[in-house]
């Protein structure tokens, strides 16, 4: 079972997602004698080709085991993996000789062992780091992946990471280089966050087959990749390379204990004696790469999966290959081998001064063969990637409140709260194994279960918070579950408060379905002043999946509001427990309204079939349907088949679930439903709220049948009048959109092969179709695969249930389960007592329309972080496409600013330390400023332009 509310309407919706992160702290000064960075790099030959080793280990923060299964070796039996030793063996082979190098990329593996080891350990790991022969790459809490994380999260998992090598290592932990080499495809808003985060360059592993294959040819397999339609170049500008080999070694050339290649047998004496064979391999290997990019400088990746266990026979051949390899230059070779570091050969390729390809669309979707398109993963288990989405919002709203219920937060009258183990659990789920959904089923309970303790200690803080600032230590209760209407507070209670706060910057209004036994009940909210309510049945397909879990039989509806940065409260009194409310009557209404939207039925069908803006008074024909696609388990065109990776339909018509559905309308004074039911397993509720200018389809799906033999592929499909030509708009990663075309690449001839998976693409936010006289637009509540395959249609996958694997790893039938959460609410028993504070506002006055408050998290106990995001684009709107102005000094109630200062989006250097290298575009000239001469007016007033993320360090205190 999966729920999904999803807002459609002719104006385009600028998703707001509230997120927060604790930031790192300011970076130590390098000190005198430090030899890392590009200080670091080794000495390479002008005039010949140089080959720079990298060895390297790839380490999954989750994948076919756990976490904790994968740092500590255990379940051997599943995959042998044991990180612990990896780290311990590489460190005693790279004392042994200077020239040696390693790079490390996931810092939550790394602060696991850092933490277990002695002093003499970490003072030898600190030489190491200082004189860069152990080198960080990437840096974040994970690798993340690329097509189901929110930018919000990305940014989150990065920061902590960052700030845990800045607080160890100074500014020799600090990256120079994002490395994403096992992602499933890259998105444009990942470039654009790595170079507003300070890194000079970017080198990744997968890509497109039939791209690959373009730019092998063409020696455009590294670029610059311009990775913001809106931020002045080169801001979001990042030098982008592709690795040859993925992210393995050269064929022939492994070393690790898993591999089988030969070793180097240097032995005259040996019959198996190969040096030569060997050498003449390697330069062979090397010119041939060489061959297909710019400089006389490649890289060859020394590693792979977990690798590095026993690292000696790694570095005892390689030792010999550079030696052997090297002794050639005496007869006449022009190859010239060095250990090395993504850093030190980037820093090559940039002396090189070269002009360099530009890239502006994205790496979506990935395809490793002609049926091997790996889109399914956009919507592969639902259900974590909505506990994702919700977890999320949660730890933003911890993170505020920690900062606005001070010290008492973390310890207060509910106890020892904290928000750092929600921090490491979503820094965790961001892994390109996690929230894609392509770990196995004990791994994702195992992420599942991390949310969950982390929101249970959140709970604490968010109780003793709440309690600082309204004045009530009255207990409260977080219902969880509300989403299937099952809270035991409210169903069993005749006089409960209820408070609901609001994490974003600007005041909200909500509409609520509380799970009551009575018929009526009498609501007010924080003035006194009764709200409109209305109890309404809870459907029939809730009660079928809330099982035995909640015995409510109605929900209790009813708008809320909430002032910016704050809470109000609401008081809810049962008037009388028997009797019936209106029941659903079986009928198709004509249609439903209020004053924004129209919403007409088909009366034939029961099915939309126009949608009017009865402000703009604009109309399109719009039907909704559900269907599915079988997924292939092979045939004689290819053997291969969907799985959790990749989706390959057999066909391109997918089977409609029912054309015609059962039908109930319920309509009163708070909302008006249209309940759909097309099978035992495929429901939905089409709801219009009065005020509301979105109409929300709530569907659930599942459980999926797959009785029949046939995995099920599970899509809804919007049909409309609008003349989209082949072109549809979706978000990376929530943020900037790209422009979609079908059976079409931006950067080369496509030849497709999948007509309908080929064609997917990842949404995090909003898609939409339009043209000159209308548009459509579709907001999700999580991440999916969405596609425009047909003329004015926009169809989205919800939820997926295979029978076989894909080979690409895991080894199961995919088995998506559905468990939605859905915002924060808290409850209290009994009416509030006089004292209790019932609404209250952090800020002076809400933002602007155009500014989001990305970050508020707490980072000393005297500093807290900031982040202030612009949330439209360039052009996208007359009225919010503009630059605004805030004054820091007056942004809060509560906290008194002493004291401001700007750091890079990463929070790990001071703003105007910031310096990256500089590249050489194939349009560098010329490029013209979107926005110039928009400076801040002072120190404390700041100027946000459109896409533009500012991070600040306050000097605070309680007002």
């Amino acid at each position: 079972m999966a729920e999904c509310g999803l807002l459609c309407e002719l104006a385009l919706l600028v998703a707001v997602t509230a997120s927060a992160a604790r930031a790192l702290p300011v970076h130590a000064a390098q000190r005198a004698g430090d030899q890392c960075g590009y200080q670091s790099c080794p000495a390479t030959r002008p005039a010949m080709l140089n080959v720079h080793l990298v060895p390297h280990t790839h380490d999954d923060v989750g994948w076919l085991k756990t976490v904790d299964q994968y740092f500590y070796g255990g379940r051997n039996y599943i995959q042998h993996a044991g990180v612990q030793y990896i780290l311990d063996s590489v460190v005693a082979e790279l004392q042994k000789d200077p020239a040696r190098r390693f790079i490390y990329v996931e810092t939550a593996f790394f602060s696991r062992w850092w933490s277990q080891q002695s002093q003499s350990t970490r003072n030898i790991v600190t030489q190491l780091v200082q004189e860069g022969r152990l080198e960080f790459v990437n840096g974040g809490w994970c690798m993340s992946d690329e097509a189901s994380t929110h930018y919000s999260s990305v940014i989150d998992q990065m920061t902590l990471g960052l700030r845990f090598l800045n607080d160890t290592f100074g500014e020799c932990g600090r990256p120079r280089v994002a490395w994403h080499i096992d992602p499933f495809g890259h998105a444009r808003e990942h470039a654009s966050i790595f170079a507003q985060m300070g890194y000079d360059g970017f080198f990744f592993g997968r890509l497109d087959y039939q791209d690959k294959e373009h730019r092998m040819k063409t020696k455009e397999m590294e670029m610059v990749w311009r990775a913001s339609a809106s931020l002045n170049p080169p801001t979001a500008d990042l030098f982008t390379g592709v690795l040859p080999n993925g992210y393995n070694p050269p064929p022939g050339f492994c070393w690790d204990q898993s591999c089988s290649d030969d070793p180097v047998q240097d032995d005259p004496a040996l019959e198996d004696y190969n040096v030569d064979e060997l050498v003449g391999k390697f330069i062979s290997i090397s010119k041939a790469q060489a061959a297909l990019y710019k400089t006389n400088h490649i890289i060859m990746t020394m590693g792979s999966d977990f690798q590095y266990e026993n690292a000696n026979p790694w570095y005892k051949n390689m030792d010999k290959l550079i030696h052997y390899v090297n002794a050639q230059q005496a007869n006449g070779s022009q190859v010239n081998v060095l250990y090395s570091t993504p850093s030190c050969y980037l820093q090559e390729l940039n002396l090189a001064n070269q002009t360099w390809p530009l890239k502006s669309d994205d790496f979506f979707p990935y395809a490793d063969g002609p049926h091997s398109f790996w889109t399914g993963y956009f919507t592969s288990r639902p259900a974590l990637k909505r506990y994702e989405r919700l977890s999320n919002s949660l730890l933003q709203t911890c993170n505020q409140l920690e900062v606005l219920g001070g010290p008492k937060s973390r310890s207060g009258p509910f106890g020892k709260g904290d928000s750092d183990t929600m921090k490491r659990a979503m820094a965790v789920a961001q892994h390109h194994d996690a929230v894609s959904g392509t770990e196995k089923q004990h791994v994702a309970d195992d992420y599942a279960k991390r949310l969950a303790e982390g929101w249970a200690r959140c709970q604490v803080l968010v109780s003793n918070s709440l309690s600082v600032l309204s004045g009530s230590e009255v207990p409260r209760v977080f219902c969880e579950n509300l989403n299937i209407s099952v809270c035991p507070l409210t169903e069993g209670s005749k006089m409960f408060s209820m408070n609901v706060y609001n994490p974003l910057a600007r005041p909200v209004s909500w509409s609520v379905h509380l799970p009551v036994n009575g018929t009526s009940y009498n609501v007010t909210d924080s003035s006194g002043n009764v709200v409109d309510s209305q109890v309404v049945p809870v459907s029939k397909p809730t009660q079928y999946v809330r099982r035995g879990r909640g015995y409510a039989k109605y929900e209790l509806v009813f708008q809320v509001q909430a002032p910016p940065l704050g809470f109000s409260t609401y008081s809810i009194t049962l008037l009388k427990a028997g009797g019936t409310p209106a029941e659903p009557e079986r009928r198709t209404p004509v249609s439903m309204e209020n004053k924004y939207l129209k919403v007409t039925f088909d009366p034939s069908t029961g099915l939309l079939s126009e949608l009017t803006n009865l402000e703009t008074q604009q109309s399109i024909q719009l039907t909704q349907n559900f269907y599915w696609y079988n997924a292939s388990i092979g045939n004689a065109e290819s053997s291969q088949t969907s799985g959790a990776y990749i989706f390959r339909p057999n066909s391109s018509t997918p089977f409609a679930i029912s054309k015609k559905p059962n039908i109930y309308t319920l309509q009163n004074s708070v909302v008006q439903e249209v309940r759909q039911q097309f099978s035992p397993w495929v429901s939905q509720v089409v709801r219009l709220y009065e005020g509301s200018r979105e109409l929300e389809l709530e569907w659930t799906v599942g459980p999926v049948p797959v009785e029949d033999g046939f995995g099920k592929e599970v899509i809804t499909r919007f049909d409309s009048n609008i003349s989209s030509a082949g072109y549809f708009y979706s978000d990376s990663n929530g943020r900037e959109v790209l422009e979609r075309r079908k059976d079409y690449r931006p950067t080369w001839d496509l030849i497709q092969t999948e007509p309908i998976a080929g064609n997917y693409y990842p949404i995090n936010s909003r898609a939409f179709i339009k043209d000159d006289k209308a548009q459509l637009t579709v907001v999700t509540e999580r991440s999916q695969g969405v596609s425009s395959i047909y003329n004015g249609s926009l169809e989205i996958m919800l939820h997926r249930r295979l029978l076989r694997d894909d080979y690409r790893g895991i080894h199961t039938a995919h088995l998506a389960q559905g468990l939605v959460l859905q915002p924060l609410l808290s409850f209290q028993e009994g009416a509030p007592k006089p004292t209790t504070k019932l609404e209250f506002s952090a800020l002076q006055a809400a933002l602007p329309p155009a500014v989001h408050l990305l970050t508020l998290s707490q980072w000393d106990s005297e500093s807290v972080l900031l982040r202030l995001e612009h949330q439209y684009e360039s052009g996208e709107s007359k009225a919010f496409s503009q630059p605004v102005t805030l004054n820091l000094q007056k942004l809060f109630s509560t906290l008194e600013v002493l004291g401001a200062s700007e750091m890079s989006l990463a929070a790990n250097q001071w703003k105007e330390d910031m310096t990256r290298l500089k590249w050489n575009p194939s349009d560098g000239e010329g490029v013209e400023p979107l926005w110039a001469g928009l400076g801040d007016p002072s120190p404390s007033h700041i100027t946000l332009n459109p896409m533009e993320i500012r991070t600040f360090l306050l000097r605070v205190r309680q007002r």
